[in-house]
């Protein structure tokens, strides 16, 4: 066989991660000519290390549902999520011997609960599609011509009608992911939407959030609020209605105290809030502890608890609301002694204390930055690729799919099924390119 570098290639894909290995496999199927060149010696190292070496494929919606999931840039995988949806992606994995299982979250992992399954599955259908890979291929330079693009290697040059560029974005950059397309494609004329870690940790200067490090409430609603967001009414219902009005982003979910701050899906969720301002000392995180129950609710249940259990301290009444160590730490926020009987509870005291429960108030000071963080927000501008076929608007024979795109959605299998779906529609986009000229 001919070595890649003396031959054109019909397709050349760079990045051999989910997306990659998608698209390389489909070009092939589809009749071109198809080299997938990575980098690092191992192809989709990403895929192994997701979902803590579970993988978590995609998630139990329709299209609508994974849209939602991306915020109003969502529309732009309207076709791509036609061609290739959630249930088209548990079909293919299907096909390859992985059965997969809905959790109650809605996310959807392999059944076996292997991040392996997920990669060999890809390996195995890029081998029959006899797309060739070449591993351990940095690529140093991109350029386009009159009859296609040349990529240049470390080793050699290589010649291709059209280029499918996946290397992802700059999220955990020990999988080797380390933002190299973002240059090739500026240098293409592409505009690159500033790139920042999304679904990452929270870090705050605290003492008392460390000191909960391990504590983890399943259901609290999460918001990104400006600093210093109460009203100077201090009437705590008038407060909390101020709260919602004022709220950048919202999400409710399980929390996860830490030794540097919060984790937890909802707090990965709301990140990508948090690091889109240009300063991210200049938001909080507000966590209603109990957002089942309003104000009034337990206003009247504390005041019924006091009246029938006046002896009984308030951290053992509190502990039946929250955690007993996060009990503890409110009654330090709010400067009330532990053994303080519930009787002897005023009422500001009691309004004040209830307002803390509904408003946890974390000062941010920064995130756990691309090395925590699973996708990355940012990258090849939306508006200069085609979402009916993920070619460049402005050098045609490119396509650009995946994380290096300005895209990026919660956690629970949006972001791969947003790289699965654009690996799709790129591949089927040239396959009916060339059955048109």
């Amino acid at each position: 066989m001919a070595r890649p570098n003396e031959i054109k290639w019909d397709v050349v894909v760079i990045g051999a991660g989910a997306a990659g290995l998608l698209a390389a496999a489909r070009c092939a199927e589809l009749g071109c000519r198809t080299l997938l060149l990575e980098k690092n010696r191992k192809p989709g190292v990403k895929i192994l290390m997701s979902g803590g070496t579970r993988c978590n494929l995609t998630h139990n919606t329709d299209a609508a549902g994974i849209m939602q999931a991306f915020g109003r840039k969502g529309r732009f995988l309207r076709t791509a999520l036609q061609m290739l949806g959630p249930q088209d992606v548990v079909e293919l994995f299907r096909q390859e011997g992985v059965t997969t299982k809905v959790e109650e979250t809605g996310k959807i992992f392999p059944e076996s609960d292997r991040a392996l399954d997920v990669q060999q599955a890809l390996l195995a259908r890029l081998r029959r599609s006899e797309a060739v890979l070449r591993l351990d291929t940095s690529v140093t330079g991109i350029e386009k011509s009159e009859l296609g693009f040349v990529i240049r290697t470390t080793d050699s040059v290589i010649h291709a009608d059209n280029l499918i560029v996946s290397t992802g974005g700059a999220s955990y950059p020990g999988c080797g992911t380390t933002g190299d397309g973002y240059a090739w494609l500026r240098t293409l004329g592409h505009k690159i939407v500033h790139p920042r870690p999304s679904l990452v940790p929270l870090t705050t200067r605290e003492p008392w959030v460390a000191e909960l490090s391990g504590v983890t409430l399943p259901d609290v609603m999460v918001r990104v609020m400006p600093r210093n967001f109460w009203p100077t009414d201090h009437d705590p219902p008038t407060r909390l209605a101020a709260l919602r009005k004022k709220s950048i982003d919202e999400r409710r979910g399980s929390v996860l105290f830490t030794h540097f701050g919060l984790s937890g899906p909802s707090i990965l969720d709301v990140s990508r809030s948090v690091t889109a301002q240009s300063d991210m000392t200049s938001v909080d995180i507000a966590l209603d502890l109990l957002p089942d129950r309003s104000f009034d609710e337990l206003d009247e249940w504390w005041r019924k608890v006091c009246t029938e259990h006046g002896s009984r301290s308030i951290a053992r009444m509190l502990g039946e609301l929250v955690p007993q160590r996060l009990a503890e730490a409110l009654l330090k926020l709010e400067h009330l002694p532990p053994d303080l009987r519930g009787a002897e509870l005023t009422k500001p005291a009691r309004r004040s204390l209830i307002c803390r429960l509904k408003a946890l108030c974390v000062p941010v000071s920064g995130t756990r930055g691309f090395a925590k963080a699973e996708v990355t927000a940012g990258g090849v501008s939306l508006d200069e690729v085609d979402p009916r076929t993920m070619q460049s608007k402005i050098v045609p024979g490119l396509y650009v799919i995946g994380e290096i795109l300005d895209l990026d959605g919660w956690i629970g299998g949006f972001n791969f099924q947003s790289a699965f779906s654009t690996a799709w529609l790129a591949a089927e986009s040239i396959h009916a390119s060339r059955s048109s000229e």
